[in-house]
């Protein structure tokens, strides 16, 4: 795998992914940024939930489990002190989807947890990560 971040100007960099995508990353203002992309830590926060959603949906679909909505919201602490890397992070899935059996979704998002998410893995050597999820039924159609 490669990827090459080229810097613009200010605090602005464009990251490019090996198969051919495009991001633009900047810094907060008072770190001289303007503010034109997500920053760096957010990207690896972003990372983690695709990483782990990925695996989830996979898992699901494999145990013929119905989903037509999957949201994953995040939330993180860092340490206060350089390096500021990840203390905790909080993992909640949201499903949506006919007769998903909670079992079946609880075992998805602890495979992806503990065997397949490199990238919750790779985190979790420095962070405190916990998680959760919600189902939410799908309402029948109007007939």
């Amino acid at each position: 795998m490669k990827a090459r971040v080229h810097w613009l100007e200010a605090m602005t960099m464009v990251g490019e992914s090996g198969s051919g995508h495009a991001v633009v990353m900047d810094g907060a203002p008072e770190q001289g940024g303007r503010n034109l992309g997500v920053r760096p830590m957010e990207m690896l926060l972003l990372g983690m939930g695709g990483c782990t959603e990925f695996d989830v949906l996979l898992i699901l679909r494999k145990a013929r489990q119905q989903v037509t909505s999957c949201v994953v919201e995040l939330s993180a602490e860092r340490a206060s002190e350089d390096p500021k890397v990840f203390t905790r992070i909080h993992v909640h899935f949201v499903l949506r989807g006919k007769n998903l059996n909670p079992r079946q979704v609880e075992r998805a998002i602890a495979l992806s947890a503990e065997k397949y998410c490199s990238a919750s893995i790779m985190l979790g050597a420095t962070a405190r990560i916990t998680h959760d999820f919600e189902i939410q039924e799908e309402c029948p159609e109007a007939e």
